[in-house]
C-alpha cells in the first residue's frame, strides 16, 4: 500500500434544525441538546478519535505508517468542510491518529461554502434541473407518490413511534402525521437541483435525528420518547436510506453535485503514482494518507457518480456519522504497476453507541466496494482503468 484516501463523513452531531422545527411531527417534545444545531457533539469528538486510533493501527500492519510516534506527521493532509462539526471530526481523526504531533486540519473560515463539498452552493457546479427531475421522476414512475406507497410500511412505523406509541404523555394534540404532507417533484433552483419534499423526505430527516440520539448514547424518553430500539431504529433508517438513494445517488444527479470531488480524488491517487504535484491538491505528493472530511451527501453522491453499493450495518447503501469511503493505492513490487481498491467502513451502531475502543481484535464494520467499470474479481482496478472511470464520471451530464 503506498497511500490511502479517506472520504469521510463527520461524527455524531445535534440535529441541524432546532427541536422546534421538528415538534409537529411528534406528539411529545425532542430532546435537547448541549451543542448548538448542527454542532459536532463531545461523544462524537471521542468516536472519531477512537476512528482515528484504529486508522492507526491498521495503517500500521500495512506498512504505511509507524506504531506510533509523530514521524509520519509530514506525510499526513487532512481537509475538511468549513462547518463546526467537519473540522472538529478532522481534528479528532488528527488526535486519534498522530496524538501530540500537530497535524493542522485544513478548512475554509466557518460558513464558507467550499467547493469541494459544496461545488453548487459555492456556484461552481452546473446545476440542470429539468433533468434533476427527470431523472427522479424516471425511477419513480413519474409521480412522488409512488414513493409514500413504496415505503408506507416504514413510513407507518415512523409515524407510530412519532406519536408516541403509548409511552409519552402526549403535549402536541395537533401532531401532523407524515401521511398529511403533500408529496411533490419538481426542478430546483439555487443550490438545489431538484425539490423532492414528502413524507419520505420529511422522514428521512426525523429518522436521522433518531439515529443521532441512539448513536449519542441517549436513553429513556430521550431516546425516541421510549419507543426506539435497534431493531426499530434498522426499520426507520430504511427511509433515510431511500430518501438519499433517489435525491443524491441518482447517476444525474450525483454527477452534478460531485464532479469537482471526484476530480480530486483522481488527481490525489495520481500525483501519489507519479510523484508530480497536481493543480489544486491540498494533499502533496509524498503523503501517504489523506482525510477528506465532509457529509454523507458528498459519500453519497460519489457512490451515485461511480454506481457503487454496499450494505453496513444492516443498511444497503447506509451513511451513518464517522463512516468513511476508502480509496487505497497500492503498488506491485519494482514494476510501479499501480492498482485501486475500495472499500467502505462505520463503527457499528453499538460501537458508536457505548464508545467502544476499535483495534485490530475489535474492528469497525469493513466491506469491499466493487467499481463498476474496472473492478476485477478480487475487487482492484489498475490505476489507469480506475482514473477513466473517475473522470467519465466527474464530467457533467449534457
Amino acid at each position: 500500500m503506498q497511500f490511502v484516501l479517506y472520504l469521510s463523513r463527520h461524527g455524531v452531531r445535534s440535529p441541524t434544525g432546532k427541536a422546534s422545527k421538528y415538534a409537529k411531527y411528534s406528539s411529545a417534545a425532542w430532546p435537547e441538546w448541549d451543542v448548538p444545531p448542527g454542532y459536532l457533539t463531545a461523544h462524537g469528538y471521542q468516536l472519531m478519535k477512537l476512528f482515528g486510533a484504529y486508522d492507526r493501527a491498521k495503517l500500521a500492519k500495512e506498512g504505511l505508517m509507524a506504531p506510533s510516534g509523530c514521524a509520519d506527521a509530514a506525510h499526513v493532509t487532512i481537509v475538511a468542510d468549513s462547518d463546526e462539526r467537519t473540522r472538529e471530526t478532522g481534528r479528532a481523526l488528527s488526535e486519534g491518529l498522530l496524538p501530540g504531533c500537530g497535524v493542522a486540519v485544513q478548512a475554509l473560515p466557518q460558513g464558507t461554502a467550499d467547493s469541494l463539498f459544496h461545488s453548487m452552493e459555492a456556484g461552481n457546479a452546473h446545476p440542470n434541473p429539468a433533468l434533476a427531475d427527470a431523472a427522479i421522476a424516471g425511477r419513480i414512475g413519474g409521480d412522488a407518490n409512488n414513493l409514500t406507497a413504496a415505503y408506507r410500511p416504514q413510513l407507518a412505523a415512523l409515524d407510530r413511534l412519532l406519536a408516541g406509541c403509548g409511552k409519552v404523555q402526549t403535549t402536541n394534540f395537533a401532531r401532523t402525521s407524515l401521511f398529511d404532507i403533500p408529496a411533490t417533484l419538481a426542478p430546483g433552483g439555487g443550490d438545489h437541483a431538484v425539490e423532492l419534499q414528502g413524507p419520505l423526505e420529511t422522514a428521512s430527516s426525523l429518522a436521522e435525528n433518531l439515529l443521532l440520539e441512539y448513536t449519542e448514547g441517549m436513553s429513556g424518553t430521550n431516546l425516541g420518547w421510549g419507543c426506539l430500539d435497534e431493531s426499530a431504529l434498522q426499520e426507520i433508517l430504511e427511509l433515510h436510506a431511500a430518501e438519499e438513494d433517489f435525491a443524491h445517488r441518482t447517476p444525474a444527479i450525483a454527477r452534478m453535485y460531485s464532479s469537482m470531488l471526484l476530480d480530486y480524488i483522481a488527481k490525489a491517487l495520481e500525483q501519489s503514482a507519479t510523484g508530480k504535484p497536481a493543480q489544486g491538491e491540498k494533499a502533496r505528493p509524498s503523503d501517504r494518507v489523506l482525510f477528506l472530511v465532509g457529509h454523507d451527501t458528498n459519500i453519497a453522491g460519489v457512490a451515485g457518480a461511480l454506481g457503487l453499493d454496499w450494505i453496513v450495518n444492516g443498511s444497503r447503501g447506509g451513511t451513518p456519522p464517522g463512516g468513511a469511503l476508502v480509496f487505497e493505492l497500492w503498488r506491485t513490487g519494482a514494476s510501479r504497476r499501480y492498482s485501486v481498491r475500495m472499500h467502505y467502513t462505520a463503527q457499528t451502531l453499538d460501537q458508536m453507541r457505548v464508545a467502544k475502543p476499535l483495534t485490530l481484535a475489535n474492528p469497525p464494520a469493513d466491506v469491499p466496494v466493487f467499481v463498476p467499470g474496472c473492478s476485477r474479481a478480487d475487487f482492484s482496478c489498475s490505476l489507469e482503468d480506475f482514473l477513466t472511470v473517475l473522470r467519465a464520471s466527474a464530467a457533467p451530464p449534457s
